[in-house]
């Protein structure tokens, strides 16, 4: 089956949901209660963009984006198929209580306990740092780590959010305060800010379907504290952040409301309720994590590879992957390398149906011309997928726009089929150093 084969889209969330769950169940009880702490969340993060590029090429991750997991909270196989940019993380309800001592099991092991943080306590806190109108909340009773309601000042009613979670080590949680790649995810504005008590806050305002931007919207706030608790606040201008009318024209509350929202003091007690972690040791030769190539090495080669005559306007990267906004004079193109080890699993999956060649290295190549797949007007996405016997991939990607969900700038990419494929199938992907 071909990428462009409209079976092969329909099952992506299908295969997000598994994916997810296969990662999860790859790890020893140990390995989990690393997870708390983040440092399993970026190698589960890899692994899941290891296994979308199966299906959604080069930029697939940028669908799950922001919020996907935090500090233990992996998505399950419903939240994926639902999961958007903006979206916060799914609560822990099965962590250890901070009164306990540290858990002999991982999460989701027996005798892991619920948060003892009251709910309504933390809609309490949400009422008091917001402006007036009225609340009605899905559910105050219980022990929980996060609360949701629906907010009506008289113009319109909306659901908000909010969550309180450890990231464990304060680096575990940067990612979820990084404004997203604006290539990949088109939001209205992000800004991030370092403050003066060592905390690091992040405003996006954005949208429950980047995609479809004349949805519903969706304001996020989220704090990381010196310590490594994240406040997280969600607002939507809809009743409900999914399956419901558009209620009014923005969200209730403004980004500086949102700000004053989770920068609370009032949070603190409540913080201090969430389970205690302590960082085990961990051997990395025991860690489940396969090695993936250098982010900034990869943009180098890539930077490497491109053809004369072509700037570059734009680049981001992170492990296995990089891309470049480039432009000839003629308009922008978008242009994205994956660079993916020990695919030998998926390679007949990958390259069983399409324009499949076999060099006679035994390295098989793929080439594949289709539309865009983000709603920008007019684009098309041109990919080459090259694999080693040994199971070595790298797939490089150009489109005829400065990103997927903005309309074409050009009739084709700047870059031909043959120029991609000589990136592709370039010896210098396999000297880049792994991390």
């Amino acid at each position: 089956m071909s990428q462009h084969d409209g079976s092969q889209h329909e099952r992506f969330e299908e295969e997000l949901g598994a994916v997810l769950r296969r990662t999860g169940d790859g790890f020893a009880a140990g390995d989990r209660r690393e997870l708390v702490a983040g440092g399993l969340q970026r190698g589960r993060r890899r692994l899941l963009r290891r296994r979308l590029a199966v299906t959604g090429g080069v930029l697939a991750l940028a669908a799950v984006g922001v919020g996907g997991v935090y500090g233990g909270s992996l998505l399950s196989a419903g939240d994926a198929a639902n999961a958007s940019v903006a979206a916060p993380p799914k609560p822990l309800t099965n962590t250890t209580p901070a009164s306990s001592t540290t858990p002999k099991a991982g999460l989701g092991e027996k005798g892991d306990h619920v948060p003892q943080i009251p709910v309504k306590d933390i809609a309490a806190v949400l009422k008091k740092n917001t402006p007036q109108g009225t609340w009605a909340f899905d559910s105050l009773d219980g022990n929980g780590q996060s609360v949701a309601g629906v907010f009506d000042d008289g113009h319109g009613k909306a659901a908000v959010t909010v969550g309180l979670y450890r990231a464990g080590a304060v680096e575990a949680g940067e990612d979820q305060v990084d404004c997203p790649d604006k290539v990949a995810v088109p939001y209205d504005s992000c800004t991030e800010q370092n403050l003066p008590n060592g905390s690091r806050l992040m405003i996006l305002q954005g949208y429950e379907y980047p995609d479809k931007r004349e949805e519903t919207k969706n304001w996020r706030a989220v704090l990381l504290t010196k310590d490594g608790f994240l406040v997280d606040a969600s607002e939507y201008n809809a009743a409900a952040e999914k399956g419901s009318p558009v209620t009014r024209e923005n969200p209730p509350f403004s980004p500086a409301q949102l700000k004053t929202l989770v920068t609370s003091r009032d949070w603190r007690p409540l913080l201090a309720k969430l389970p205690r972690y302590t960082e085990p040791a961990v051997d990395p030769g025991t860690s489940g994590l396969p090695p993936e190539p250098s982010g900034p090495a990869m943009q180098a080669t890539l930077r490497s590879l491109l053809p004369k005559g072509l700037k570059v306007v734009d680049k981001n990267q992170d492990s296995g992957y990089a891309h470049m906004v480039v432009d000839d004079g003629k308009g922008k193109s978008l242009v994205g390398v994956n660079v993916q080890p020990d695919m030998s699993d998926v390679a007949d999956e990958l390259f069983g149906s399409g324009d499949v060649t076999t060099l006679p290295d035994g390295r098989r190549v793929k080439l594949t011309q289709q539309p865009g797949e983000k709603g920008g007007a007019g684009v098309v996405w041109w990919s080459v997928d090259t694999i080693t016997p040994e199971g070595f991939r790298v797939v490089v990607s150009a489109f005829n726009s400065g990103a997927q969900h903005e309309a074409a700038t050009r009739p084709e990419p700047a870059l031909t089929m043959a120029q991609l494929k000589a990136i592709a199938l370039s010896l210098k992907w396999q000297n880049v150093p792994m991390r």
